[in-house]
């Protein structure tokens, strides 16, 4: 080979190419991702810090929360309908264009007009934010689907290990950066930032090429198809399982939701706190460069169980007592975890559904697990407020708790993420006895040994008729 041809980078149509170019889509989105969260969390800080309305942040979270839930099955469809980088383009314009109006209505008006809570101008500009933010789940969809696309089967979960890091990353930089950029340059400074962002990314989109095989239709009209991703779960069984349990995971998690940050702000000044945030998220980080590197073992749904069960051990001891670094300790701990979770179950869903269904089937999830968490966060919080936590502070619930918990401030959400963490515990420990749990292992392994044999890493899987199309 000549000393051209070694410069010319990875050759089309080999491994080497189609990681390079995975490599530079998780990138692409990663900054997307950034972005995206970057102004959505500005806006938070932003109109509590000038209206100190805890119901409007609040409002705002759940918003989002439920906007994700009601699109992710339009978002799935789409993303089996069209080739995925037409998919990520039509997902950055459409933020750009979100973002874009958000900074007109900034610029032409006045601030005290954007911040009535009770005129339409401030809940249109949150709404408007909220849409560009929520867009970017179309690309996280498409995302997943080019796991499958350009990653070798094998090499799947370290992939998914290299997205949870991403993650973690975009994770880390918002809860630093955002608040900063609100208080050195403004709202309508983080606005500018984030479009040119946006902008810059989306060139950056348009230069890159996804070699795909053609899209199979199959008679599909709906733009929010969910006859076709129940069928697609269903045919993939027992996979409706995996996402009923990680739906009832999300569930106890909107517990944590709910406590976790007034919990910390017991603990600690407001300032430090967003400090402890950022520098706890770097377990994010650290859990998924572990998967990139090792995986998820030969059973990524057993995996998965065992990180549910050690995840409600933690979340149910590191509030025992008030101590800041048990505290600190423990969301980091609770972090590097949770990486794992969450590329098992993208891993097990590349793996067990055809490639050409995998849109519906993500969006499918995505819409109950993401609508599982603030709806317990919004059960969990008055509830916690009005009966756990003034029944921990009497006299009664002192001498009830007081030689498990201790004494403090925060004692009765510090008994709720206990309870949680148990319920946790026992949700993961009872799904390794049930029959759902050894069919999808069985199944897994069965299609892993098959994809080994066939030498999957140079196609990939249309149908479950066996259709395959070579990568070009």
């Amino acid at each position: 080979m000549d000393e051209s041809s070694e410069s010319a980078g990875p050759e089309p149509g080999t491994e080497s190419h189609s990681m390079s170019t995975f490599l530079q889509v998780l990138v692409n989105t990663g900054v997307a991702n950034i972005t995206t969260s970057f102004l959505w969390f500005a806006l938070t800080f932003w109109v509590y810090l000038e209206t100190k309305s805890v119901l409007a942040t609040g409002i705002i979270g759940g918003a989002y929360m439920l906007m994700v839930a009601v699109c992710s099955m339009m978002f799935g469809t789409l993303v089996d309908r069209f080739r995925k980088h037409a998919v990520m383009v039509a997902s950055g314009a459409g933020t750009l264009v979100c973002f874009g109006i958000a900074g007109v209505m900034f610029l032409l008006l006045p601030e005290s007009e954007l911040l009535r809570l009770s005129g339409p101008w401030f809940w249109l500009f949150t709404v408007v934010i909220l849409a560009g933010a929520v867009v970017e789940q179309l690309r996280n969809i498409a995302l997943s689907t080019t796991v499958t696309l350009l990653v070798p089967g094998d090499r799947r979960a370290n992939a998914n290990g290299l997205v949870g890091t991403v993650q973690g990353l975009a994770f880390l930089v918002t809860s630093v950066f955002s608040g900063l950029a609100i208080g050195l340059v403004g709202m309508g400074g983080t606005i500018i930032i984030a479009i040119t962002i946006i902008a810059v990314v989306l060139g950056h989109l348009l230069t890159v090429r996804i070699a795909e095989p053609e899209i199979v239709h199959e008679g599909h009209t709906s733009l929010v198809d969910i006859k076709g991703g129940l069928a697609a779960v269903r045919a993939a069984s027992p996979l409706m399982a995996l996402i009923v349990f990680t739906t009832f995971n999300n569930l106890v998690g909107g517990v944590y939701m709910a406590l976790m940050d007034p919990y910390g702000l017991e603990l600690f000044p407001v300032e430090i706190w967003g400090l402890v945030l950022g520098v706890t998220s770097t377990g994010f980080l650290i859990g998924g460069a572990v998967i990139a590197k090792f995986g998820l073992g030969k059973n990524p749904i057993r995996t998965m169980l065992i990180m549910v069960i050690a995840t409600g051990v933690l979340g149910s001891l590191f509030t025992l007592r008030e101590w800041w670094w048990l505290y600190a300790a423990g969301i980091w701990v609770f972090m590097m975890l949770m990486p794992a979770v969450e590329a098992a179950e993208q891993t097990i869903i590349q793996r067990i559904v055809p490639y050409r269904t995998q849109g519906r089937v993500f969006g499918f999830a995505m819409t109950f697990e993401a609508a599982a968490a603030p709806v317990t966060a919004f059960l969990v919080a008055p509830l916690a407020e009005f009966w756990v936590i003034p029944y921990v502070e009497s006299d009664a619930g002192a001498a009830t708790w007081g030689w498990l918990l201790g004494e403090g401030t925060a004692r009765g959400m510090a008994l709720v993420m206990v309870f949680a963490g148990l319920g946790c515990v026992l949700l993961g420990a009872g799904a390794f006895l049930t029959r759902s749990y050894r069919k999808l292992s069985a199944r897994y392994a069965e299609i892993a040994a098959q994809d080994a044999a066939e030498g999957e890493e140079t196609s990939v899987e249309l149908g479950s008729d066996g259709t395959s199309a070579r990568r070009e």
